[in-house]
């Protein structure tokens, strides 16, 4: 018997199970995004797509529920997915999440797109704030949007014609209506269910097709980090805002009244938080400039008695500058209008509460020097006729009388000459 053929035999059919059978299921990793799309958001997909790659993950599952965000951080978040070597599944969840402005773009550039039910997807229509552009640059805006959303959507064989719509009509899709007009490719009531539809389902990259093999496959849920927490908190639009005028309410307490010391620890804090959120987002300095100007009338209002038109100067200036603080495309990137609000009442009320304290202080009698003797009550050492001695206040003063006062009488400081006090009859 001819053994060796046996072996031939043998290695050949085991190398055809290798070759044939299912790759072995590694590990899933599950990322999620809930909140505006930042550049800490893009940093946290960013390096948990190539930790994904470097474990050797068999997919990455996007959790997203968005109302949008900065241009420029979609645009870095779509370069990573488009660049994975691991399959990458956007997954907008749960019930009641939305896939909105840039959120949308984002979702068509997955390798898998999926909803929940009770999702919407769109509205992807480019915004401006503060300063409007002229009509020609709108249109190149606009254009610009429209292609880059087209052409994402013709790469993953989506639906193109419906990319444009949510761009140039900012339509917006529920979840039954994306799929059936083929902006989506499943619907899932949850992870689970997802991954139980993309078992075998097969991904398309450059011609070549992918089958995802996931039974079994470790599910790994990595949010993001302590420091990336912060950092998203931080550079939230409202948040960056409020921080400042914490800031400036905090520096300004101490500034009035030295040694206060929390103030000052909170306001130094506050502010220097609100300037590591500014350097994330995009900042329009001239409506950061209108903003401090507003502080500056209303400090000025304590100074200089305008009847009321700095205050009213100064909250104009506070509204429109707050207006165009940021300055971005994405309406979800604007300070909202019942935080300009507090912001304006408060910095008001900061300011009345300073003017009152001055006129309360200049109505407040003086206790020292010459003007503190005024309507002091004392006793007549000597007879005036019309000048005497004078007991006044714990100290002997040289006083003169318009009329004749006893010794002993008790008198009235009505005026200061010199170092001679005029004084009358008190009884």
């Amino acid at each position: 018997m001819d053994y060796s053929l046996h072996f031939v035999l043998l290695a050949a059919l085991l190398l055809m199970l290798l070759l044939t059978s299912p790759a072995l299921a590694t590990g899933i990793t599950v990322a999620t995004v809930d909140g505006d799309i930042t550049p800490v958001t893009a940093e946290y997909l960013k390096k948990s797509l190539r930790d994904s790659t470097q474990r050797g993950d068999s997919l990455v599952i996007i959790e997203l529920d968005t109302p949008g965000g900065l241009e420029s951080s979609m645009r870095g978040i779509i370069k990573e997915l488009l660049a994975s070597p691991v399959p990458v599944a956007l997954f907008v969840a749960p019930s009641g999440a939305r896939a909105g402005s840039a959120g949308a773009i984002i979702t068509l550039a997955a390798d898998i797109a999926a909803m929940a039910p009770g999702t919407n997807i769109g509205a992807a229509h480019p915004v401006t704030f503060g300063e409007l552009p002229d009509k020609i640059m709108a249109e190149k805006m606009l254009n610009d949007s429209a292609a880059y959303a087209e052409g994402i959507a013709a790469r993953r064989g989506r639906n193109p014609g419906v990319a444009v719509k949510m761009v140039r009509e900012s339509i917006s899709l529920p979840a039954d209506k994306a799929l059936s007009q083929g902006v989506i490719d499943l619907i899932a009531r949850d992870r689970g269910d997802l991954l139980r539809q993309l078992e075998g389902k097969t991904v398309r990259r450059d011609g070549k097709e992918f089958p995802l093999h996931l039974a079994g496959a470790e599910v790994t849920v990595r949010p993001m980090s302590s420091v990336q927490s912060i950092m998203e908190v931080v550079s939230d639009p409202d948040i960056a805002y409020i921080l400042m005028i914490i800031g400036v309410l905090g520096l300004l307490a101490e500034l009035a009244n030295p040694g206060m010391i929390i103030p000052g620890v909170v306001g130094g804090i506050s502010l220097i938080l609100a300037l590591f959120g500014f350097e994330l987002l995009p900042v329009n300095f001239a409506g950061l400039l209108l903003i401090l100007l507003a502080i500056c009338f209303l400090l000025a209002e304590i100074k200089i008695v305008s009847h009321g038109m700095l205050t009213i100067a100064g909250i104009v200036s506070l509204i429109f500058g707050s207006l165009i603080l940021y300055d971005d495309s994405d309406p979800a990137l604007r300070v909202s209008w019942s935080v300009i609000a507090v912001a304006a009442g408060a910095l008001v009320g900061f300011s009345l509460l300073a003017v009152s304290r001055v006129i309360k202080a200049h109505k407040i009698k003086p206790t020292t020097g010459r003007e503190g003797l005024l309507g002091e009550i004392g006793r007549a050492l000597t007879e005036m006729t019309p000048e005497g001695k004078v007991f006044v206040r714990g100290e002997y003063w040289d006083a003169r009388c318009d009329h004749s006062v006893g010794r002993g009488d008790r008198i009235m400081v009505t005026g200061v000459e010199g170092m001679q006090l005029t004084v009358k009859r008190f009884s």
